[in-house]
């Protein structure tokens, strides 16, 4: 306790040893140590750790659509409506991974429980497709269809898929949060690490799904299904082995306990005190705690901010509060502290920003079953070599990776210039306001190269994969915008809700980012029945039919733009309204990052 208790008076050293100031522990329990803890070596760990995970779950994901219509002679529609369940699963997941985290488990914990999960989904899957489901052996192709299969081999698949789910979803949003945890961000030195660790986070994502999406990807294409997949399971467990042997490098978080309980003290305390008459600036009768406390579970205070004056109420110290703290007790669903109600507070700010982002989830889904299914119906080969549709999402990865270099390096130095006001450059805010913008022009690229492959497609094949002139290619453009966009929107993201949500609830702001993912796909899913049923009426074939030379994919893709188009709107409107978190001793960075500016 004495490197703990230093730490906290201001001082740095120990004898010798510096600790680290934003309360992380080791793996003992004990204050960190800076110089043996955390930092880039910790930090690299977790970002290889991500790019593996990363290759074994889009190993699965990227092909998956095909390995439906193929070997489990799903329509296109059905096997992409799959995909997206399947894909918005795997985020809804991310919840119960980040309630645990915070909660009970730990970051550490849970991640390891997870990833083994996650490996067990994935032998599964490879044994069952090696041993039932690729059948007559070498099916699965673009020429040799599989075989019926029964509905229990069937459910072993789905059993496998969705421990699949599982596993990635549950891990997926804390180790981007354990990833910043290695980094103290009130150390100015970490704390510019840790701005930059994000931005290498969704860079290793992508770099690891590089390698699914082309090498696997290919073999795959090819009806090699079972090399695929248990390629996936090697690579995940090779992560789940590299994550395990830095234990002892971790910085850790202690978990906070049930959030749940918390929020729920708070509304039941403001109902009990509705009848009570608030004074105008009563801040000072509102209860908190004793400044070396400062925290709630050894979590920094949240300082008292103006809005939802309802829950005020439940900090607001009533004679009936007096009473019970003069006999050396408080009930804390009668009284809760400032920083208690500051949570709900933060929460209920994030929503709007977070439902905004949701329609955009939307956009980014397409490119693991649409664009997909739009690359299999063009020209797909050059010279004798065939390129598989789902590898094109490679240049996704490749306008990530450049796009990143090109915002740390040239746009935000210059932008911090033009600003001169010393801060950084774009706001988190702002960032994801142009990554929605980007957003709507790929969709309009998208409707556009639609329009022009239905001009070259032969629209009386049976199988019309290949069936147009068009090369493939011309889909570069509409992956380059979505990984573009990609960086401003998801990087920007994820930085936000880490930064704005409360000290407890840090894997819980790591899994919005991640369900906003997921209810795009749900809602994709939904768009896609609605507009099947809609422009199915009159026994036409619809807008995305399985003979999509026969369909209009283009007026989904334009349905799409317009939709992003409204959404921004709104999102301009919920970001200038946006007011954000207030940290005890942070009160000055947050006032330079408060509101979104256009």
């Amino acid at each position: 306790m004495a490197c703990l208790e230093v730490c906290k008076e201001g001082k740095f050293k120990e004898g010798r040893e510096e600790c680290t100031f934003d309360g992380t522990v080791d793996w003992h329990g004990r204050p960190a140590i800076k110089d043996k803890s955390g930092q880039w070596v910790a930090g690299i760990i977790i970002l290889l750790n991500q790019g593996l995970a990363t290759l074994a779950f889009f190993g699965v994901g990227v092909n998956l659509v095909l390995f439906l219509t193929r070997v489990l002679q799903q329509s296109n529609a059905d096997a992409a409506n799959n995909v997206s369940k399947w894909t918005g699963t795997v985020y809804i997941f991310s919840l119960v991974g980040a309630f645990l985290s915070d909660s009970y488990w730990g970051r550490y914990k849970t991640c390891a429980i997870f990833q083994v999960i996650f490996v067990i989904g994935l032998v599964i899957l490879s044994l069952s497709s090696y041993l039932f489901l690729i059948r007559p052996k070498g099916c699965g192709n673009e020429l040799t269809p599989c075989g019926s299969h029964s509905s229990m081999e069937v459910s072993l698949f789905y059993l496998s898929i969705y421990l699949v789910a599982l596993g990635n979803g549950g891990y997926q949003p804390n180790i981007a949060t354990f990833g910043a945890d290695q980094f103290d961000e009130e150390d100015p030195r970490e704390g510019h690490s840790k701005v930059a660790f994000f931005s290498y986070f969704y860079l290793a994502l992508n770099l690891g799904s590089l390698f699914s999406n082309t090498i696997l990807g290919y073999f795959e294409d090819e009806g090699v299904w079972a090399l695929g997949f248990w390629a996936s399971a090697g690579s995940a467990f090779a992560a789940l082995v590299l994550f395990l042997g830095g234990t002892s490098r971790y910085r850790h978080f202690k978990p906070s306990g049930n959030p749940l309980s918390r929020f729920c003290q708070v509304i039941i305390a403001a109902m009990k005190k509705w009848k009570l008459e608030m004074p105008r600036d009563g801040e000072e009768e509102l209860y908190n705690v004793h400044a070396k406390d400062c925290s709630m579970n050894g979590n920094r205070k949240i300082l008292h901010t103006d809005g939802f004056k309802f829950l005020d109420r439940a900090a607001f110290i009533s004679s009936r509060d007096i009473d019970d703290q003069k006999q050396g007790c408080r009930n804390p669903w009668r009284l809760c502290p400032i920083t208690q109600v500051e949570e709900v507070k933060c929460i209920l700010r994030l929503l709007p920003i977070w439902l905004c982002t949701i329609i955009y989830s939307v956009v980014f889904t397409q490119m693991a079953s649409l664009f997909v299914e739009q690359g299999a119906a063009m020209k797909t080969t050059v010279s004798n070599f065939k390129i598989p549709p789902a590898s094109m999402s490679s240049f996704d990865i490749l306008s990530v990776a450049f796009f990143i270099f090109l915002y740390r390096r040239v746009l935000d130095p210059l932008v911090s210039r033009v600003k001169k006001t010393g801060s950084k450059g774009l706001t988190e805010l702002q960032r994801m306001g142009v990554g929605l913008v980007i957003a709507i022009v790929a969709m309009i690229s998208a409707g556009l190269v639609e329009c022009y492959r239905l001009r070259y497609a032969r629209k009386d094949c049976t199988h019309c994969e290949g069936s147009s002139s068009m090369s493939i290619f011309w889909q570069v453009p509409q992956y380059a915008l979505i990984g573009a966009s990609e960086v401003f929107m998801y990087v920007g993201q994820l930085e936000f809700f880490n930064a704005q949500t409360p000290d407890g609830l840090k894997s819980f702001g790591s899994a919005l980012c991640m369900t906003s993912i997921s209810l795009g796909n749900y809602v994709s899913s939904l768009l896609v029945t609605m507009v099947m049923k809609i422009s199915t009426e009159d026994h036409m074939p619809g807008w995305i039919p399985g003979n999509l030379n026969k369909g209009h994919l283009d007026r989904f893709y334009f349905l799409l733009a317009t939709l992003t188009t409204i959404d921004l709107v709104v999102y301009i409107a919920c970001a200038r309204w946006y007011k954000s978190i207030q940290l005890e001793g942070k009160c000055e960075l947050n006032d330079q990052e408060e509101n979104f500016r256009v």
